[in-house]
């Protein structure tokens, strides 16, 4: 917790005796506490606890504070919940039963915190064990589990049962996407992910699905999704998600859309050996739009959701898309191609043209992607650059990163000013800019807006999410929190 929090709890020595299951000196605590480094920096302290009592000796415990900043800057979550993630996974062994006691002020949300703390433990490792692991494995006879802890600043126990819930959802989800992002491409293939999909939604009922897969969205007139993908071994697709509350709702119906690129070649335009690494993660933002749909749907959110998965690999073979190819989107407008690795504005831009053309009750359109290295330039490796067709509902995506830790900041928002990056002699567009210099993250979600039906009077969010997906070559699991605090998931947006 924050460190001024943190003094008060160990001050209260008989809150923290029956948390922590044995007695610590208070002398320990508050040298500990002493230890964390001066100012407004992070930090931890550690110890090692003798274990008294049983007969059998046992192994002592490790005891971590640690300390996040008391003040942050008005554009970072007020817990600064990524140094939260980093503090508390270098804190912790690798094997063994773990406990993490997260102090929180009344203003502050559980469901983030669970987040923060879910992407401490990722989930996908294919890691062979040497055989002095293995022995250590044995000898210690069992798998690290993590027990997570609520407290107020007066050492209770938080027990809110809709937080609580909020926060279990939040983080089950956010290892979901984390796991996605890291899984490698030969296993993660577009129908493999179809099937992963499919998996967590069997059993409920209140979710449906629509498939259209392969050479049918050809026939469809889906000819972004299908030109980027039909040069894949798996064939591309649009998955088409659902969710109807079991209880009536008048809140308004939201769709959410995520790049769902399993491996991004760049194709044709190929990427050079050292950018081709970790495009693995270029489905990033289909596994944050996946991940908040489960969350919400697993909290019964009060509300009409629906997501649209493009899955498909921008690989090299005969059949790929070629630059100088025109191919005409969903939307029905024309557009040549001449940079066939700026692929992912060409599977949304069919995608955002199908919900706006055919759910009459839609009100919001968000959009996901790590779309472009021009957002690190733009908003940093923290935020994610945002694009909104209001002021209103750009206000609403900055708060709802500010509560969520999912941190996100307005790119320039000027369609009059930038469409003519596009301009094309042959086609209605082109799909990359003629100068990159001239706000080319803006122009990339600019692109994706025209192509939204032109009837179509409801708001529109992009989020341009390159840089927060991941850290350290590991997902980050960006995304769930944005999105459900944008659909006001219960017990996710307010305390109790």
């Amino acid at each position: 917790g924050r460190k001024k929090e943190l003094k008060d709890v160990i001050d209260r020595t008989d809150s923290y005796v029956s948390l922590f299951g044995f007695r610590p000196h208070p002398d320990i605590l508050s040298s500990m506490l002493g230890g964390l480094s001066s100012g407004n920096s992070a930090s931890t302290s550690h110890v090692v606890v003798p274990t008294v009592g049983p007969a059998e000796p046992r192994p002592p415990h490790r005891l971590s504070i640690v300390g996040l900043k008391n003040k942050v800057s008005r554009n970072n979550h007020p817990l600064s919940l990524h140094s939260m993630s980093d503090l508390v996974k270098s804190s912790t062994p690798r094997k063994g039963t773990v406990h993490v006691i997260i102090c929180l002020e009344d203003e502050f949300l559980l469901g983030p915190c669970g987040s923060a703390i879910a992407r401490s433990y990722p989930l996908f490792n294919m890691k062979t064990a040497s055989k002095k692991d293995e022995e250590a494995e044995q000898d210690e006879g069992e798998d690290r589990i993590v027990h997570v802890t609520f407290i107020d600043k007066k050492g209770s126990v938080i027990k809110s049962g809709a937080e609580i819930k909020a926060a279990h959802a939040a983080a089950e989800a956010t290892r979901l996407a984390c796991r996605l992002v890291d899984t490698h491409p030969e296993e993660l293939t577009s129908t493999a992910y179809a099937q992963e999909c499919k998996s967590l939604f069997e059993d409920d009922e209140t979710v449906t699905i629509e498939e259209i897969i392969g050479n049918e969205l050809e026939e469809r007139g889906y000819g972004g999704i299908f030109g980027v993908g039909k040069g894949a071994t798996e064939p591309p697709r649009l998955m088409i998600l659902t969710y109807n509350p079991p209880n009536d709702a008048d809140n308004e119906p939201i769709t959410l859309i995520g790049k769902g690129i399993v491996y991004d070649t760049g194709g044709l335009a190929i990427k050079s050996r050292v950018g081709m690494c970790g495009m693995k993660h270029d489905m990033g933002g289909s596994a944050g739009v996946l991940g908040g749909f489960k969350a919400a749907v697993a909290l019964r959110t009060p509300r009409k959701l629906r997501l649209l998965m493009c899955l498909a690999e921008n690989a090299i073979g005969p059949l790929s898309v070629r630059n100088d190819d025109i191919i005409r989107q969903y939307s029905g407008k024309t557009v040549e191609i001449n940079n066939s690795d700026a692929e992912g504005r060409l599977v949304l831009s069919d995608a955002v043209a199908h919900a706006t053309k055919h759910f009459d009750d839609c009100k919001l359109v968000v959009d996901m992607a790590t779309l472009t290295g021009a957002q690190l330039v733009s908003t940093g490796k923290l935020h994610a650059g945002i694009l909104a067709n209001t002021e209103e509902l750009e206000r609403r995506a900055v708060k709802a990163g500010l509560l969520s830790g999912d941190l996100c900041y307005p790119l320039l928002y000027a369609p009059d000013l930038l469409k003519k990056e596009f301009n094309s002699k042959v086609a209605d567009m082109k799909n990359s800019v003629k100068d990159r210099s001239n706000a080319q993250c803006s122009c990339a979600g600019h692109f994706i807006e025209s192509h939204l039906h032109p009837d179509y009077k409801g708001g529109w969010l992009h989020v341009d999410m390159a840089g927060p997906g991941t850290k350290a070559e590991r997902g980050t699991g960006y995304g769930v929190g944005l999105v459900l605090s944008l659909v006001d998931a219960p017990g996710y947006n307010t305390r109790s």
